[in-house]
């Protein structure tokens, strides 16, 4: 857990695992907090008591269980005298398929979370889902992208179209490099696995495998990374470049060449990679 920051001044991201391999995240400042993705009520009251936090918002990027299935609960067990009704924020576009957003939200809109030093600007990415959105942290180079964005990898597309994906992923990758990545999934080594099949002479992604490789050993998580690496090694954002659509033609999977056939390829290429 990283160190508590000074109380109310400024911010901690908190990684809570679920599941077999989600992150839900809870942004703090040692006193307040807001949470991103709750998949599953239990571990976030867990360390909401651990960390002695009070909720002050729930965060909601997409709506997959495994992102929302704890709200209800949240909203009932978590609430206080100060937040009796805990905002919900979620995506306009989903709305109707996500139970207690008090709060949608759509392209362009910016939030400031109650009694946290934190604005967040949202960011609609379809592809995924065909509503899903990413909460960007300007001044503090903070994005919290769902399963548009992996490490080393991106969504698959559940609902929209290869255009969209390239379209959203192009919106997260022309953030500041030094925006730290906080994806919902340890996907990383299975993401960077298929990377490097795909890009084998990429030596930034090779020094990248050794360096997760080493944080997975230790059992830390490889989560957030920074939208520079990402550039560098994730293929993904690359899928226009020489060296992938060689391989992807090499492996008989290109045939008409464009940024968004070489994503499609590469995309429908990881659905059945080994």
């Amino acid at each position: 857990m990283p160190a508590k920051p000074d109380r109310e001044t400024s911010l901690a991201v908190l990684a809570v695992p679920a599941f077999n391999d989600n992150y839900l995240w809870l942004i703090h400042n040692g006193r307040y907090a807001a949470v991103v993705d709750p998949g599953d009520a239990g571990p976030i009251l867990a360390a909401l008591k651990a960390n002695g936090l009070t909720l002050a918002a729930i965060l909601l990027t997409h709506h997959h269980a495994d992102h929302v299935g704890g709200v209800a609960e949240l909203s009932e067990r978590a609430r206080s005298a100060e937040f009796p009704d805990i905002a919900v924020y979620g995506p306009a576009r989903e709305r109707a398929k996500i139970a207690g957003i008090t709060r949608p939200l759509a392209e362009g809109e910016r939030i400031s979370l109650p009694h946290l030093p934190l604005e967040l600007q949202v960011l609609e990415v379809p592809g995924h889902t065909l509503g899903h959105i990413a909460y960007y942290a300007a001044s503090e180079g903070l994005l919290f992208c769902g399963d548009t964005l992996f490490a080393g990898g991106c969504g698959r597309l559940f609902e929209g179209t290869p255009a969209q994906m390239v379209d959203s992923l192009a919106k997260l990758a022309n953030l500041p490099g030094g925006t730290k990545v906080y994806c919902a999934h340890e996907y990383t080594m299975s993401n960077l696995k298929f990377a490097a099949a795909v890009d084998p002479g990429n030596v930034d992604l090779a020094t990248r495998i050794k360096d997760e490789q080493a944080k997975r050993d230790r059992g830390v998580p490889t989560v957030p990374s920074t939208i520079a690496l990402e550039r560098r090694t994730n293929p993904f954002l690359r899928a226009n470049q020489p060296a992938i659509v060689k391989s992807l033609q090499d492996a008989g999977r290109l045939k008409t060449f464009g940024e968004v056939e070489s994503f499609a390829a590469l995309r429908e290429w990881k659905n059945v990679y080994k």
